[in-house]
């Protein structure tokens, strides 16, 4: 079997630090059910990554049935929704979660690893032969679950697998994975002020 590496994934974006203004319009999005702010997060999304690349398909971040059903949404198919408009690529919802995994935070490399082992499969007959994956979550922390999903989309053939994510945790942990996107950093900071004047 062909080892895909400690990663699994290829590169790895996000918008900027789990912090701040960010932090607080994520968890109004994400856990009192603020929808409206999904084109705004979309278009900060998209800023963040290089303007040269390309995708075939958007890709979301599964939700446990569990998590979906306790929430109401799956809060990265909202993203991933806007993300592929503004690429004019297709959505494909072609992974699920097996199971529910306990939060990685505090665990060893190892541990982490172990914790997502096996918890996503592809749609059976699913086949991603040669495309380019954007892969959409809201919040990278450890990069272990976004890994573990990216090697299944790699076992489906996916040639290339980007991982993009509103705002990562972890900056020992993260930044090792991603190559600098201009301005991103800086972006936080100014995410009250671009959203003062959206309908949100």
């Amino acid at each position: 079997m062909c080892r895909l590496g400690a990663a699994g994934f290829d590169e790895v974006y996000s918008f900027g630090w789990y912090q701040g203004a960010l932090r607080k319009l994520i968890h109004l999005f994400k856990y009192s059910g603020v929808r409206p702010l999904a084109p705004v997060f979309g278009r900060y999304l998209k800023r963040a990554l290089p303007v040269d690349r390309e995708f075939d398909v958007v890709i979301p971040m599964p939700l446990h049935w569990k998590r979906r059903w306790q929430r109401g949404f799956n809060q990265s198919a909202l993203l991933a929704r806007e993300v592929a408009r503004r690429f004019d690529v297709p959505v494909s919802k072609v992974v699920r979660r097996r199971r529910a995994t306990p939060p990685q935070a505090g665990l060893s490399h190892a541990k982490r690893r172990a914790n997502v082992r096996g918890a996503f499969r592809m749609k059976r007959g699913t086949r991603l032969d040669g495309l380019r994956v954007l892969l959409i979550d809201d919040v990278l922390t450890t990069g272990a679950t976004a890994a573990a999903c990216a090697r299944e989309l790699k076992r489906a053939g996916a040639a290339h697998v980007t991982v993009l994510a509103l705002a990562r945790t972890d900056r020992r942990e993260v930044l090792s994975y991603r190559p600098e996107a201009p301005g991103a950093d800086s972006a936080t900071s100014s995410l009250a002020a671009a959203t003062a004047g959206s309908n949100i």
